[in-house]
């Protein structure tokens, strides 16, 4: 009887990559990981000895410094983009191991595009951009104006986490942006593959991506699933940030303390709307004053300007993260043109991606970064800095005295709750609490 062939794609299925297993049959776990990760290993672990011989039952996880390594000798030597939560740990082995020439976080995902085509243009070569799939919209106009081989013919490696992947489960807005994935790179004339989870079918996949970038001179994309990396942590950094008295949820639950019944909140996305969500739990209070914004990330001033041009007689408090306001920092220029009076935009600076890993943000270059004098020159009225109690407590109270738009900076310390929860009311839900407190007068 003949010999039975192994399918390429069972690979990982019937044999495991000896250095992977080697990690979780070892009682020390990688360097990096967090004690939360470090648990989740070990309970790897322990279901890998339980499986025994039965390999099926058995995953693989990518070493971010081997797929780096893999990546590098396809000739791909610059990198940029936007941190992703399932990309944070690669993302965060090339923060800590590439140099500053070579590795750029950009604003935004179209920037990061452009950046790419940039180095391309000065050096011949290829770059990889990194993005959460919820990044796809903000690629589509570079991608195909810039990068397609029907217009400038930009070869570049997209690195895509592919959150809401079908049949996971996952947030409302990623489920939908999950399923329209593979079409929005189709239409685009993206061609893609889901990047293995062992580290010979990640090079493999890669020595494809070159091959095709070759020839079609044109983006490849590389879908990277949930859990595909193993944890890699940022060494810790010092700046700052590290030593302001109030964290991000510090900061909101004094901000509440100042508002009146009647003001309006629009949170940003990301781990300041879901702390907003718990501090008015936590007090007992309803959540029809806030809207939170669980996607369209750096948008929450657009929305939170909406709102004031047709509520002026309510005051409207955008809290928003530096890393969301930069992303489209245009919106500032926007709410200074039109200057509503009611407007209040309070930036929460941590100078982090805190909600992916921790990536720095440009706001993090402290000594020669201002959101205040930028704001002033986009026709804001106000802007101050605070990172004390006292100070956002009197800010609060000036601003809510003097017509806007005004700015609030507050300079924060990095960092969540592990046990920082989710809104248990859905976006339709929220929307339809929060018209309901709009439309009281």
């Amino acid at each position: 009887m003949a010999t039975p062939k192994i399918l390429p794609f069972c690979r990982n299925v019937v044999k495991l990559n000896s250095s992977v297993f080697a990690r979780f049959i070892s009682s020390t776990p990688p360097a990096g990981t967090t004690e939360t990760q470090q648990e989740q290993l070990k309970k790897q672990q322990a279901r890998n000895e339980e499986a025994s011989s039965y390999t099926e039952l058995v995953r693989d996880f990518l070493d971010p410094a081997q797929f780096h390594n893999a990546v590098k000798k396809e000739g791909i030597d610059f990198y940029c983009g936007v941190p992703d939560s399932l990309l944070k740990d690669y993302c965060a082995y090339v923060t800590a191991n590439e140099a500053q020439d070579k590795h750029v976080i950009t604003a935004n995902e179209g920037s990061a595009i452009a950046l790419a085509s940039g180095y391309h243009f000065a050096t011949g070569k290829t770059a990889m951009v990194y993005l959460q799939n919820s990044g796809l919209g903000n690629i589509v106009n570079p991608i195909m104006s810039l990068a397609s081989p029907s217009v400038y013919s930009v070869p570049m490696l997209l690195l895509l986490g592919w959150r809401g992947e079908p049949g996971k489960r996952d947030e409302p807005q990623h489920v939908v942006q999950g399923k329209a994935t593979p079409g929005i790179l189709a239409a685009c004339g993206i061609p893609f593959q889901v990047l293995p989870d062992y580290i010979e079918g990640a090079e493999q996949t890669l020595y494809t991506a070159r091959k095709h970038m070759e020839v079609s001179k044109g983006p490849y994309c590389l879908l990277v699933k949930r859990q595909t990396f193993l944890p890699y942590k940022l060494p810790p950094s010092e700046n700052i940030f590290q030593s302001m008295p109030l964290n991000r949820e510090g900061s909101v639950d004094v901000i509440l303390n100042c508002l009146h019944d009647r003001d309006v909140v629009v949170g940003t996305t990301g781990m300041l709307s879901r702390e907003l969500f718990e501090l008015r739990e936590g007090r007992g209070q309803g959540h029809e004053k806030d809207f939170l914004t669980v996607g369209s990330m750096g948008h929450a001033s657009a929305i939170a300007l909406g709102v004031s041009l047709n509520r002026p007689r309510r005051q409207i408090y955008c809290l928003d993260g530096d890393g969301a306001a930069l992303m489209h920092l245009g919106n500032l220029s926007t709410v200074g043109s039109h200057a509503p009076a009611n407007f209040n935009h309070i930036i929460i600076n941590n100078g982090a991606h805190d909600s992916v890993g921790g990536q720095p943000t440009d706001a993090v270059n402290h000594d020669n970064f201002n959101l205040c004098q930028v704001a002033l020159g986009l026709g804001y009225k106000q802007a101050f800095t605070a990172s004390t109690p006292d100070e956002i407590t009197s800010t609060i109270h000036a601003m809510r005295t003097s017509d806007g738009p005004n700015l609030l900076e507050i300079k924060v310390r990095p960092g969540s709750r592990k046990d920082l929860g989710r809104p248990t009311r859905s976006p339709i839900q929220n929307k339809g609490d929060f018209m309901h407190f709009l439309a009281i007068e």
